[in-house]
């Protein structure tokens, strides 16, 4: 009896040194905030530039143009300061500040969005997501983003800002990056109901080159998913993580619109990760004839170029060449 006082003693007083489990665990230090990238040192190309003015003239209205190779500097540019309404160009930045919300875990690629026909932008504007899905339907943000670049969907582009909580968001985004030249100040349907509004949503060339420098510079990693890029991977190969700038980049080479634009007069086969932007017509004048993208040049450095036709009386062929003629004027300077 003794004996066993004795071992229920023990073990009590065992039970009574119970390892404490904690109930507050340390939150992780969130990401590091986006920062501008150092200044880089234009040299301009004064032949170059008097070549973009020549070919501009063709589309008598506004042109503004900016072509620098990101690892040189060298430059040719043409009324870059200037505001140019943006169209869907403004897609890029929406797409990029959403990547940077996913940067810090506040979204995911994966995540599912509901879209509602009260989402879809009004007919005659493009939205391939409204058209196959007339009473909208489940999509991952990963093919929002997709739809936004690669068919510069509408719908799209506007439920990607509802997600990131307006335009607002977008523009503080553009500030973090060093970015004051560039507004995103409406929604795709918003530009479809008054045709001054457009103007609101603007860019100068200059800014939308450190756009693009920006987004070839940026670095982290994402999964990119097999929806994707659907033939990249074998069957059953696990999916690498990619960078946040190749998805993007990515899409843009792959995007529908603009084939006669900065692509129209490169050699075949050139790689052009590219954002379009277009806008109507009134009393015979286009508001907008853009297209802004990275070329790959065989050299192995990157040249982008912006190029913004607006308040034109040219027909779409011209407009569209004036793009052309200027990137292959680029092109021919700085490509060896």
């Amino acid at each position: 009896m003794r004996f066993a006082a004795i071992i229920f003693i023990s073990v009590l007083g065992a039970c009574s040194y119970r390892t404490e489990i904690p109930t507050e665990f340390p939150t992780p230090p969130p990401a590091p905030a986006v920062t501008p990238l150092p200044k880089l040192d234009v040299k301009r190309d004064a032949e170059l530039e008097r070549q973009f003015a020549d070919i501009a003239k063709a589309a008598k209205g506004r042109v503004g143009a900016a072509a620098v190779v990101l690892e040189t500097g060298d430059a040719a540019l043409l009324n870059e300061d200037d505001h140019y309404p943006m169209q869907s160009v403004y897609k890029l930045p929406i797409s990029m500040a959403m990547m940077d919300q996913i940067r810090q875990d506040d979204h995911a690629l994966d995540e599912q969005i509901g879209v509602t026909p009260a989402d879809f932008v009004r007919q005659g504007q493009a939205s391939p997501l409204r058209d196959k899905n007339p009473n909208g339907g489940i999509f991952t943000i990963r093919e929002l983003i997709r739809l936004a670049l690669v068919e510069s969907d509408g719908t799209a582009s506007d439920v990607l800002l509802r997600v990131l909580g307006g335009p607002n968001v977008v523009q503080q985004y553009l500030s973090q990056i060093g970015i004051e030249d560039m507004k995103v100040v409406n929604t795709e349907k918003e530009l479809g109901q008054n045709w001054d509004t457009q103007y609101q949503n603007w860019t100068t060339p200059m800014a939308a080159g450190e756009v693009l420098r920006w987004l070839n510079a940026s670095r982290f990693d994402v999964r990119p998913g097999t929806e994707s890029f659907p033939d990249s991977l074998p069957k059953g190969q696990a999916i690498p993580a990619m960078g946040a700038n190749e998805l993007l980049l990515g899409f843009m080479d792959l995007a529908m619109t603009g084939p006669n634009r900065i692509k129209g007069l490169l050699p075949m086969g050139t790689v052009v990760a590219h954002k379009t932007g277009t806008g109507g017509a009134k009393d015979g004048i286009t508001s907008a004839t853009n297209d802004i993208g990275i070329i790959y040049l065989p050299n192995g450095k990157h040249l982008a170029v912006g190029v913004f036709v607006s308040d034109s009386p040219a027909d779409n062929k011209t407009r569209d060449g004036v793009i052309a003629r200027i990137a292959k004027a680029a092109w021919n300077k700085w490509s060896k």
